[in-house]
């Protein structure tokens, strides 16, 4: 089927502050409560069989704007089809054909088994009863719990729970899947290993629209990444594209010991900064964090360790690393991914 996996536009989405008494609404009082904007006019194409992936901090708008392309919200404005249905009027047909993670592994049923999960969700979403029980064993297959199908919820570890709920999502056999921050509160190993699932569903011709704060994940995963600040794409582009962006070639991180006396931490920022492009600074844990963008570490780094004995300071820790995405959030918007 031609066109795009999904293409929103203008997408915009308030909510109001606080709740209503039910004294005032017997009283039939007029509603004063403030709305904020958490989507304020997102505009994103996805193209069938890629992976897109949508990077912001936790507030970002990314959640919210995953749910209502999973028509589980409305817009407030703005038009968004999915799948060449629009979300509002064909909800339901959507629906049918889209696979959603959007919550954790609570959502399962811990006292049952997991083929007693699917074959309930199965039912829940009309799935063929002449299909059932092939689409069960494929998605526990594509998860690779098939081997412990009948162990009851319980005694699934988190990245096991995970797993189910993704094979869950597989059971209408969708052509598009919404992963809303799949990996997090997973360990190193299982966080991995459900990123494999989602590559080698791609390589099976499905579309991933995926939300993270993990920036290794966005970047190891995606075909192209949305960045999300205050509700809005701040840029849009492949991963490498994205780091290309950032004019430095080197990243200097530094952890620095400085007397907190007013004024001192200024002093010392300007200093670096006759030397480097300062993208970051911030106190933690006693020492001032900078992270300063150069063509050439190797000239930077001397020059900095000049500027903090100036300075009265001292330069505890130094790291040079490539550009991130990282980097590319701190250019964009001044602060850090998980601020």
């Amino acid at each position: 089927m031609s066109g795009p996996a999904i293409e929103a536009v203008g997408l915009v989405k308030e909510f109001e502050k606080g709740r209503r008494t039910l004294l005032q609404r017997l009283r039939r009082e007029p509603d004063r409560r403030e709305r904020f904007r958490a989507v304020d006019g997102i505009d994103l194409h996805v193209e069938r069989g890629e992976i897109f992936g949508v990077l912001g901090p936790n507030g970002a708008g990314k959640t919210t704007t995953m749910r209502m392309l999973a028509t589980l919200l409305e817009p407030t404005a703005g038009t968004a089809r999915v799948l060449g249905l629009d979300v509002v009027r064909e909800a339901r047909d959507i629906r049918r054909r889209m696979g959603a993670v959007l919550s954790d592994g609570r959502s399962l049923y811990w006292k049952l088994t997991a083929r007693e999960n699917l074959e309930y969700f199965a039912a829940l979403y009309h799935v063929p009863p002449g299909e059932t029980r092939a689409r069960i064993t494929e998605a526990l297959e594509t998860v690779r719990l098939d081997d412990r199908a009948d162990d009851y919820v319980e005694r699934y570890s988190a990245g096991m729970r995970q797993r189910l709920v993704l094979a869950r999502a597989l059971l209408p056999d969708p052509e598009l899947l919404l992963l809303d921050e799949p990996t997090v509160g997973l360990d190193p190993q299982s966080a991995r290993d459900l990123r494999d699932r989602v590559v080698a569903l791609r390589a099976r011709g499905r579309t991933v629209l995926l939300t993270t704060h993990y920036m290794e994940e966005a970047d190891q995963l995606c075909d192209r990444i949305a960045i999300v600040d205050h509700g809005r794409v701040v840029a849009l582009d492949t991963p490498a594209g994205l780091k290309r962006t950032i004019t430095a070639t080197e990243v200097v991180r530094l952890e620095i010991g400085t007397p907190q006396v007013d004024g001192s931490d200024k002093a010392l920022l300007d200093r670096l900064g006759r030397r480097g492009d300062v993208k970051h600074a911030a106190r933690e844990n006693g020492s001032l964090a900078v992270t300063i963008h150069t063509p050439s570490a190797r000239d930077f780094v001397p020059a900095a360790f000049d500027a903090a004995r100036e300075a009265g300071a001292s330069i505890n820790h130094v790291e040079v690393v490539p550009v991130t995405l990282e980097d590319v959030f701190l250019s964009l918007t001044g602060r850090a991914l998980r601020e």
